[in-house]
């Protein structure tokens, strides 16, 4: 029978921590020790000072002068510590939210890659909106999202959906397959958020499980020769930015999002015009097309992108400095809902031409001046 003593191997690491904890409380309390210092030789030269002498102007002062010291070195080292606190919690959270919502790298499989979220909520880098791009054996996939509200009590929903997105993404060999993943994803989270906010159902489902809540979800896929498919749940249709100006990816109307009703048996996958070298799509949220000044007056996300898509090629992360810029300066700054907004551009080599694409080209809407 093997013994360890207090004092052996399982002792170290409690003692350690221990000390750890201890020297992070004298740390903590190192700018108040002579602040208290101070009051404390103050006390005792007010107590020795003998009685029977009569308590002249210059003592006044002093112990004036010497009490408001220690008064404000209390103050300056209570607020040294809450801010130093303070920059370690907005360094987790900033952890955190990186995350939840990963940086997109500059290329992935060939394509070039800007993004950038905007969140209403003062200090937070996420909010209801969402993004991803993953390159799988079936294409990369990208997926963005909107969820109902914004700011920081959307972000269980982004969870959901982002955590689903990223295995479906790698596992289901069909479009389809990941966004009936994701609306699994999304009607579990409701499920347990509707548990939560009606304890008195017990285990079982509670009558009304959060059903005002849904997100919209658009899925798009592009493959080694620059097909694109796409399944749209209620989302903005992205905008194409090439030679021939800016124009609508598609027209046609989506689903419904997900979250308020059941997908239906057949998903009308759409499949758009190839992504040529050198073309670029621009996808955002409704936050960005809807945007308010003073006014009332929409912002002009149609005419902003055709202008910051001039030159040849477009270059995805000036696009998104362009439209952010343009954007709060519409809005002054004061945003009413979450935006995202994320450019990708072909830059694989040249493939030839299929016949499908000039007849998908003929077919799709001319660039408009709205």
């Amino acid at each position: 029978m093997i013994r360890f003593r207090s004092g052996g191997p399982l002792g170290t690491p409690r003692r350690a921590r221990a000390a750890h904890a201890g020297g992070s409380r004298i740390r903590r309390l190192l700018p108040l020790l002579l602040p208290a210092a101070w009051g404390a030789a103050a006390l005792i030269w007010r107590v020795a000072w003998p009685p029977d002498q009569p308590e002249s102007l210059a003592r006044r002062i002093v112990t004036a002068v010497v009490f408001f010291a220690v008064g404000t070195g209390f103050v300056l080292g209570i607020r040294r510590e809450l801010s130093r606190e303070l920059r370690r919690m907005r360094e987790v959270a900033h952890a955190a939210q990186r995350v939840l919502l990963r940086p997109l790298p500059p290329r992935l499989d060939g394509l070039a890659l800007a993004a950038r979220q905007l969140s209403v909520s003062r200090g937070a880098a996420v909010g209801g909106d969402l993004y991803e791009a993953v390159a799988t054996e079936y294409g990369v996939r990208i997926v963005i999202g909107d969820v109902r509200g914004h700011g920081l009590a959307a972000i269980g929903a982004v969870a959901a959906v982002l955590g689903s997105f990223r295995e479906a993404a790698h596992d289901e060999p069909e479009l389809g397959g990941v966004l009936r993943r994701l609306d699994r994803a999304v009607q579990r989270h409701l499920r347990e958020r509707g548990r939560d906010e009606h304890p008195a159902a017990g285990g079982g489902e509670p009558d009304c499980p959060s059903a005002e809540e849904f997100v919209t979800v658009l899925l798009l896929e592009i493959g080694p020769d620059g097909s694109l498919v796409a399944l749209n749940c209620g989302h903005p249709w992205p905008y194409r930015l090439g030679c021939h100006g800016v124009s609508p990816l598609a027209c046609v109307d989506p689903l419904p999002p997900v979250g308020l009703f059941p997908l239906p048996a057949e998903l009308p996958v759409h499949r758009c015009a190839r992504l040529l070298p050198g073309e670029a799509l621009f996808l955002h949220t409704d936050g960005a097309a809807d945007a308010r000044d003073a006014s009332g007056k929409f912002f002009a996300l149609e005419a902003v992108l055709a202008e910051a898509a001039l030159g040849s090629p477009v270059s995805p992360a000036a696009v998104i400095t362009t439209v952010h810029s343009q954007l709060l300066r519409h809005t002054r700054g004061r945003l009413a809902d979450d935006v995202a907004l994320l450019v990708l551009r072909n830059d694989r080599s040249r493939v030839p031409a299929q016949c499908g694409d000039a007849t998908l080209r003929r077919t799709r809407p001319e660039p408009s001046n709205r």
